[in-house]
């Protein structure tokens, strides 16, 4: 058994997700945290809502709210989301809490002490109609190096180097399209070429690991070819203030130095929670722990670079040396788990074009499960996949519906209309025997493959079993038998089958949680297999509200111990199963043409 610590991306509070966030970083964590569960690994599952910086101070004046009134609205949306999608964190937090402050600012202190964090004189580039400072991520222009169009002012997509705002050329502010002004500040910088030694040595071990997905050692190990130093605060009055710059009210930790942290600050934040306020402490200080961390390709410098480097820093572990302040040695990543894009019909998510499906908007029209499906089968785990309305429907009636459901609906249909129980079965044939070995084999081929993070291929081994045992219904042909002297040959296909649908949606659980419930229960069980998420009302640990009073807001937690281990599970003879109503929700041809003039009107707008 081991301590795994599920490090899910933290979606950013300007406004709700889309399906190509939750297809990145949200679906592919819950799939591998809920298979660890099940393998009897203690896990825990953490992120929150990303909400400093000058994009939530765009919005909000724009809704002419305060930037906390803005974080409160969307945060809350973003957390209902997340728990209609079934996604199993242990706490899903905030970055606007007082716990997350105080381990940012102790975390950022140890570092600068160690010698790790430079006072640089650097050119800030800031909006000429609002004097705001605008991130780097949010300027946009032509890279230098490879000429590409939409290179950021932190790094470029397509080559992988690393930039600063004042390198591209015909740089505009994402938010307004102007050109950006650029003014004199001193900021604190992260001597990243004093960690780059240490860096390149973790990751050349990560490399000959074997694990890590091809283009994210890649782009990690691109990344340190033009190491330099990275500025690590903002000029801005919405963020975590600057220890030791308390005399300097707009200084403000950067998302370099904030949403990072989060890991560590929402681990904290859990264990306090519990009652047990060091019990972190076996997720990060234990070197034998292990740590997996999931967000989209454009996330990758944050989690291969940036945040290790931040690791080693305060654990004093770079050319400056140092040593770790109290909260001890810190565990660096032991897989960064990127996905790459989705696309949307073919083009690019874009929210401010009209170029989007929100996930509210999809899980209020249909089924959790079916995009939950969509995603595992067809998603961007290696490669960019793009989300299309037929393929959708396709995906929804010829797979969950004619293929998974329909071998849950018969096998239920058969044995309620001709025992009303699940049969003993008696003597088997060598078919039945064949089958259900397949199956179980299932469970460790499957298995492999979600941990190894491969769950395009586990899922497509799932559904081949699905049509062996649909296939197995064809050739054995159980309506068919209807005499006295047939019944010990029927008891034993309809036993067979009902294990064989124990054993698939036990397999499918991690990829269909609230799917595999209603099928436990349609096959007479407690319809609690995969254990699920719920929405906590808290007050904040630490400070208060300015008129004194409590500071509240939701986090998803859960109480996961009740997941079955993952392995077969014997069916029980006499567990009584009625007639069942289907589980999965076929979807009209005219779908596609109705989301698609959806669309199209909200991208004319």
């Amino acid at each position: 058994m081991s301590r795994i610590l599920s490090a899910v991306a933290w979606p950013y509070a300007n406004g709700p997700r889309h399906i190509g966030h939750v297809a990145g970083f949200g679906v592919p964590s819950d799939v591998f945290s809920r298979y660890m569960r099940m393998r009897g690994h203690d896990v825990l599952m953490v992120s929150g809502t990303d909400e400093h910086g000058t994009p939530i101070l765009v919005a909000a004046d724009e809704q002419g709210l305060t930037p906390r009134e803005l974080a409160d609205k969307n945060n809350r949306l973003i957390v209902e989301d997340l728990v209609a999608l079934g996604l199993s964190y242990d706490l899903f937090t905030r970055t606007t809490t007082g716990n997350h402050y105080q381990v940012v600012q102790a975390m950022f202190e140890v570092v600068r002490d160690n010698g790790y964090m430079l006072v640089q004189r650097t050119h800030g580039a800031v909006s000429p109609s609002t004097g705001r400072t605008l991130p780097d991520r949010y300027i946009e222009g032509t890279c230098p190096i490879c000429g590409d169009p939409g290179a950021r002012g932190d790094q470029c997509d397509n080559c992988g180097n690393q930039l600063d705002p004042t390198d591209l050329i015909n740089p505009k502010s994402r938010i307004n399209g102007e050109t950006p002004k650029f003014v004199e500040t001193d900021h604190y910088f992260l001597d990243l070429p004093a960690l780059a030694k240490a860096l390149s040595a973790w990751l050349d071990d990560r490399e000959e690991s074997g694990r890590w997905r091809p283009n994210v050692i890649k782009f990690s190990q691109n990344f340190l070819e033009d190491i330099r130093p990275r500025a690590m605060t903002r000029d801005i009055d919405w963020g975590i203030p600057v220890p030791g710059w308390e005399d300097q009210p707009s200084k403000r930790l950067y998302v370099w130095f904030d949403a990072v942290v989060g890991y560590l600050s929402a681990s904290i934040e859990w264990a306090r929670r519990i009652g047990e306020p060091e019990a972190w402490r076996k997720w990060w200080n234990d070197p034998d722990a292990l740590s997996y961390y999931f967000m989209g390709k454009d996330n990758i410098v944050f989690h291969s670079q940036i945040w290790p480097a931040e690791l080693l820093g305060y654990n004093g572990a770079g050319d400056k040396g140092g040593q770790p302040g109290d909260l001890g040695k810190l565990n660096l990543p032991t897989e960064v788990v990127s996905s790459e894009f989705l696309t949307m019909e073919g083009k690019k998510f874009a929210s401010s074009r009209g170029i989007v499906i929100y996930v509210r908007d999809m899980l209020q029209r249909y089924q959790a499960d079916a995009l939950r499906y969509f995603i595992s089968a067809a998603g961007p785990e290696t490669s960019d996949a793009d989300f299309t309305w037929a393929e959708f429907v396709r995906r929804t009636n010829s797979e969950l519906v004619a293929g998974w459901g329909n071998l849950v609906n018969r096998t239920a249909s058969m044995i309620a209309k001709r025992f009303g129980e699940i049969p003993q079965p008696g003597e088997l044939e060598q078919v039945d025997r064949d089958l259900l070995d397949k199956i179980e084999a299932g469970f460790e081929t499957v298995g492999d493959k979600i941990g190894h993070h491969h769950q395009k291929a586990a899922i497509r081994e799932i559904m081949a079993l699905v049509g062996e045992a649909n296939k197995y219904v064809a050739d054995t042909e159980p309506f068919k038998l209807k005499t006295e002297e047939q019944m010990p040959r029927l008891r034993a296909i309809l036993w067979t089958l009902a294990q064989a649908v124990a054993d698939l949606n036990l397999m499918l659980s991690p990829f269909l949680p609230t799917s595999a419930n209603a099928v436990d229960a349609v096959m007479g069980g407690t319809g609690e297999i995969a254990p699920m998420p719920r929405i906590e009302e808290v007050t904040d640990l630490d400070v208060k509200a300015e008129d004194g009073s409590d500071l509240h807001y939701p986090i998803i937690t859960g109480d996961y111990s009740g997941f079955p281990e993952w392995r077969r599970h014997n069916v029980v003879p006499g567990t009584v199963i009625g007639k069942p109503k289907p589980v999965f929700q076929k979807l009209d041809d005219s779908v596609i043409e109705e989301e698609l003039e959806r669309y199209a009107g909200l991208t004319n707008k």
